[in-house]
This record gives C-alpha cells, structure tokens and sequence, in this order.
C-alpha cells in the first residue's frame, strides 16, 4: 500500500480519498480494462500483443551472447554507416525469436500512451540498438523505462555508429509491486492554488496505478490529457528581465497563474528548486506545482515568488 505523510504523521493511504466525481470520469469508470499478458503475480495497466516472460540472468546472458556475435559479425562486414534499422532488418534475418519494434500501450482510464520496443528476443530479452557517436543518460533511462514498463529485469543497449560496438547492460531489480510502495509528502504543498487539489489526487491515482519509477514524460502525458490536452495547458508565458520582456517561454498551466513540473530525482532537489525560484522572478506566475517522483517517495512541492 502507498502511504500518504504530512509532517511526521503517516498513515494508509485509501483509494476512496480520491473517489470523487471529477476524478472518477477521468479514469473512465465503468470502462472494462483491456485483455493484458504481463509479468509476474500482479497485472500492469500495459498491454502487449505477446505475453512477456521475466528472464534469469543467466538465460538473458546467454541470449545477449548470441545476439551480440551476430552484431558483431554484421557491423563488420556492413561498417557503422548505415541507420540503426537495417542493422537490426538484418539480425532479425539472422536471429531467430527476434521481434522488431514490438508496441506496448500504457493505459490510464481514457488515457492511451504507446512505446515500442526496439529488439525483442524470446518474448522476454530486451535490447535497445543506437547510432549516436557515444550513449548518453537519456539512453539508460530509455531502457530502464522499458524493463520497468515488461517487469523485466535486464536489457541491453548497443550502438552501432562507433568504429568498434558500443553495448552496455541495464539492469533492476524493481517489480511492479515494489513501486506501488511509496510515501507522499505533502509538508510543503499548498492545495487551495487553482488546480493543485485536482492534481494532487489524480497524481497519486496515476501513480497507485502505474507506480513510480517511469519516465516523467509519461506521467506529464498523463496529466495534460487529464486536463483537457495541450492545447488547454500549454501556454507561451512572457519572460521579462529589468522590466522588459526579452521572449515568451512555452510552459504547462494547471491553473491561472500556476505552472506544473514532474522531476524524478533520486537525491538532492536543492538544484532545481534554486533556478525554479529564478524562474519565477522573471515571469507572470504565482507558483509552481513540483512534483518530484522517487523510488519510494512522492514530494509534492509548492514554489512561489
């Protein structure tokens, strides 16, 4: 069960905090969840069009070992110049059990967010090809967002632009049931700003749901849609220094005058929460809504001028 903390007091958090009638429309009530395979003893609101298995260690091992001499065997005699597709095209000929641009749909009452997964081997080995001239934190987070996405625990990233292949493992050991267990702080979140009720509630739904852990893109996705989509929360917001305006910025609004952010970070916000003060000096908002999702801790936070 999630937990829900003000201050030093915790206590169970209960879904019927949130069953009002605003929230309960937007999860679609009484719309049947699609047919999903998933992994391990409990469903993830993701459908697939296989069934994906959870691979030991040593089974994904053995399969990464496979594909990689048929990597290497192939970046040798095409070279590094060719798109990161016809390489896996042609692993795929070589390979068998391979699946290309496997999708999966994450699903959220009305809300619908579709991935594809790079190379799928054996309904369970994960593998993410890249062209770049070296792999970047995005990369990591890319395939830790699809191994927590299948409740897999190993994946590999290999990239193909180098003059010898880069590839580097990504592993976790977080199931699904693990990142529903998560505390929220709420000590320094003010709710009575226009829209910050709202989104606090559907916040911690999306989340009980889903569990902590994801890409932020998809829990701001998720949000957006919730409120109406971009068109009604994205808004050019004018940026002034010394009185006059130097340029407009492109922000998300939860309300008048109240922008949202969704970070993930893992250990100090200290950063963040110093430029997001200089942000608000320089444009017409009252506050922003942050909101920072950790393995195991959800931080809600109210910035103002």
């Amino acid at each position: 069960m999630a937990m829900e903390r003000r201050g030093s007091r915790s206590q169970l958090f209960s879904w019927q905090k949130i069953r009002g009638k605003k929230i309960e429309r937007s999860l679609g009530k009484g719309i049947p969840r699609p047919n999903v395979y998933f992994a391990g003893a409990n469903p993830m609101p993701v459908t697939f069009r296989v069934p994906i298995r959870r691979l030991s260690q040593t089974e994904f091992g053995e399969i990464a070992y496979e594909l990689m001499g048929h990597v290497f065997a192939i970046h040798g005699e095409m070279g590094r110049f060719f798109n990161e597709n016809i390489y896996k095209q042609e692993l795929a000929r070589r390979m068998s059990a391979v699946r290309l641009e496997e999708p999966i749909q994450v699903v959220f009452g009305s809300f619908r967010k579709a991935y594809f997964l790079d190379v799928l081997v054996a309904e369970g080995a994960l593998f993410e090809f890249k062209a770049v001239e070296s792999f970047a934190g995005r990369h990591q987070a890319q395939l830790l967002n699809y191994l927590l996405l299948c409740d897999l625990a190993h994946g590999k990233l290999i990239n193909v632009r180098p003059d010898a292949v880069e590839h580097e493992f990504v592993n976790t050991q977080w199931r699904y049931v693990d990142r529903l267990k998560f505390q929220v702080d709420t000590e320094q979140w003010n709710p009575s700003l226009p829209g910050t009720a709202t989104l606090q509630e559907y916040l911690i739904a999306l989340l009980r749901d889903l569990g902590v852990g994801l890409e932020t893109a998809l829990y701001e996705a998720a949000v957006v849609d919730f409120l109406g989509g971009p068109d009604r929360v994205e808004t050019d917001i004018a940026v002034v220094v010394n009185h006059q305006q130097v340029g407009r910025q492109r922000m998300r609004l939860i309300g008048p005058g109240v922008a949202m952010k969704i970070t993930a970070f893992e250990h100090s916000r200290d950063g963040f929460e110093t430029h997001a003060r200089r942000l608000l000096a320089h444009v017409d908002l009252h506050a922003i809504a942050w909101i920072n999702i950790a393995f195991g801790q959800v931080t809600f936070t109210t910035l103002t001028r």
